[in-house]
């Protein structure tokens, strides 16, 4: 069998090639993983071996950030490290029959500079932000080489349109990131409408997003907060961990209550709001919320792919910033709300998007478009549950 390189920058498209990874494992094939940003912390859990150690930086990579976190990237060194994992991944490629590349123009450049063949997961770019896809230089001359054997693209639109613009065989199967996602979990307990939180994963955003989310819960109406057939629900990673936590919320008048060390499950109060935090419970929160208020990337994407509306929560960054958001409202379509779109000068970005929960759970529970708009979305941005294994069965039969 062949001997394979996920090549892959930024943690969304680790998870995704980890998944890939697996598959192709297990049809058989040695698979090792070269992380251009971070550490690859989603392949050493699915057990696939990184081919040369790698560095964490704080703003998570190159792409969407804001000009902090830019400079951030400057001084951190980014921009060095990445030339040398450029010229590092271009020695180790020689061993490897396939490379897979998982993301956009940095890794396709890396593949095709490397003179050996290639396939694309090109899960960073869809046709869906402009309509026509303008591909950054020089990624539409890699993309036509001939030894690009097969370009996976994360939606139908951008397959259309990159097979017309590159004269070239343009697949969508599916997106990798949604297949655990789509499995079914044990459910939480029902609700009329639970609204889950979803504030992103990196530190030091996630602090600062996470008191951005409970300065939001503080402009909602009490007797919300005294229905119980209402639930506010928070994924949270263990990068924050109880007691970090614990420090964090007190200067804002809130507290940790209903915490076991046996339970993964507890509760932040202040005053008559609360939210219950979950660790290591995150498909089942996607699976049973009916909402979600977001500050992150993936996971708002899976949110979406589960026919799930979003309600945007826009930050300081340097990732979930103002551009981020506009720029993943214009990928994940009407299904994506923002209280800042519709801001006028002297509005509370908090009050208005308190105002924005309540609304999208007076149109969820009861009969609207809304639900079927969210299943007609889901479909078209994000495909259906499979894709892990149709890319890989594609990938086999490249090499057989």
């Amino acid at each position: 069998m062949a001997r394979l390189l996920l090549i892959s920058n930024g943690h969304g498209e680790d998870f995704s090639g980890a998944l890939l990874a697996v598959e192709l494992k297990q049809l058989g094939h040695n698979v090792d993983a070269f992380p251009l940003v971070g550490k690859g912390n989603a392949y050493k859990k699915a057990g696939i071996k990184i081919d040369v150690r790698r560095k964490e930086f704080s703003t998570g990579g190159l792409g969407y950030t804001s000009f902090l976190g830019r400079i951030t990237e400057l001084l951190q060194g980014q921009h060095f490290y990445l030339l040398w994992s450029f010229i590092r991944l271009l020695v180790s490629s020689s061993k490897y029959d396939l490379l897979i590349v998982v993301g956009d123009v940095l890794p396709v450049l890396a593949a095709w500079m490397s003179c050996k063949d290639f396939v694309v997961y090109l899960v960073a770019y869809s046709s869906h932000y402009e309509g026509v896809l303008k591909l950054p230089w020089p990624a539409a001359n890699c993309l036509r080489s001939r030894r690009c054997l097969e370009l996976y693209t994360r939606d139908n639109l951008t397959a259309e349109d990159l097979g017309e613009q590159l004269n070239r065989s343009v697949v969508f199967f599916g997106n990798p990131f949604m297949d655990p996602v789509l499995t079914p979990k044990k459910q939480f307990p029902e609700k009329i409408f639970r609204l889950g939180v979803l504030p992103g994963s990196r530190r030091p955003e996630l602090d600062n997003n996470l008191l951005m989310v409970l300065r939001v819960l503080k402009c909602l109406p009490k007797p919300i907060f005294a229905n119980t057939t209402f639930s506010f629900d928070m994924a949270l990673v263990d990068a924050l961990s109880t007691s970090d936590l614990n420090e964090l919320i007190a200067s804002n008048g809130w507290h940790i209550i209903e915490h076991s060390l046996q339970s993964n499950s507890f509760t932040l109060s202040s005053g008559f709001c609360w939210l219950k935090v979950h660790r290591e419970s995150f498909v089942e929160l996607l699976q049973s919320s009916d909402a979600f208020l977001c500050m992150a990337g993936t996971a708002t994407e899976q949110a979406i792919g589960l026919a799930k509306p979003v309600i945007q929560l826009p930050g300081k960054g340097p990732q979930f910033t103002s551009s981020f958001a506009e720029a993943q409202r214009r990928l994940l379509g009407p299904t994506v709300f923002c209280a800042e779109t519709n801001i006028t000068e002297g509005n509370n970005i908090f009050f208005d998007t308190s105002h924005l929960i309540l609304e999208v759970c007076n149109r969820m529970t009861k009969a609207n478009k809304l639900q079927s708009l969210c299943y007609q979305q889901a479909g078209l941005r994000l495909g259906t549950k499979g894709g892990t294994k149709r890319i890989a069965q594609s990938i086999n039969h490249l090499i057989l």
